[in-house]
């Protein structure tokens, strides 16, 4: 689901899609949440299977529309309901002229989301990432930091039980070709438990 969506749900009251007058209602309700630079569209629609409303939003972004389709079974589900739950504890905590603080920084803030961004900014701002294919490109005292200070390095034992799958599996993610690489990271993503990036 678009994020931009998700986010405007927790600013919308209670949508509903029972008539035709409330998916109308639910449909304006969302887009005067949504709409800021005019690239959104939100439309309901009736489905000509069980005639049921539900919603359908278009986001323009990049040349192509962007759809999120808010149905019933979405609304009653236990997400939804969360969302709502989460809506109203969130509601009027953070009011005209609230700011947010760290050490002496601050800045004006309208909603959680304006402190977050603000929040995240300020974190990264003396934060600096350097990225390297191998140690060879470190400097001698990056390597100490990173690799080779031996209060904090760690040292992992592989093993190789079965050579032809381990050489299988080089290939398919050293190799010249894409496609494989791509199947195995599409099919191994989720179960990724410790991700050095």
């Amino acid at each position: 689901m678009d994020y931009d969506v998700l986010y405007s749900l927790l600013k919308t009251p209670a949508l509903k899609l029972d008539s035709e007058a409330d998916a109308r209602d639910s449909a304006e309700r969302l887009k005067a949440v949504l709409t800021g630079d005019g690239s959104v569209r939100v439309e309901y629609v009736q489905d000509e299977a069980d005639a049921r409303w539900h919603l359908e939003v278009y986001r323009f972004r990049h040349g192509i529309d962007h759809v999120t389709v808010l149905d019933s079974d979405f609304l009653v589900g236990g997400d939804y309901e969360q969302l709502a739950k989460s809506a109203t504890i969130l509601a009027g905590l953070i009011g005209p002229g609230a700011e947010i603080h760290r050490g002496e920084a601050k800045a004006a803030v309208k909603d959680f989301k304006d402190a977050l961004d603000w929040l995240l900014n300020e974190a990264k701002r003396n934060l600096g990432i350097q990225r390297y294919k191998g140690l060879g490109e470190m400097n001698p005292e990056q390597l100490w930091e990173t690799t080779m200070d031996p209060t904090v390095r760690r040292l992992l034992k592989v093993q190789i039980d079965d050579a032809i799958a381990a050489d299988e599996i080089f290939i398919t993610l050293m190799g010249e070709e894409v496609e494989p690489r791509r199947h195995f990271i599409e099919t191994n993503a989720l179960g990724v438990r410790n991700l050095d990036v």
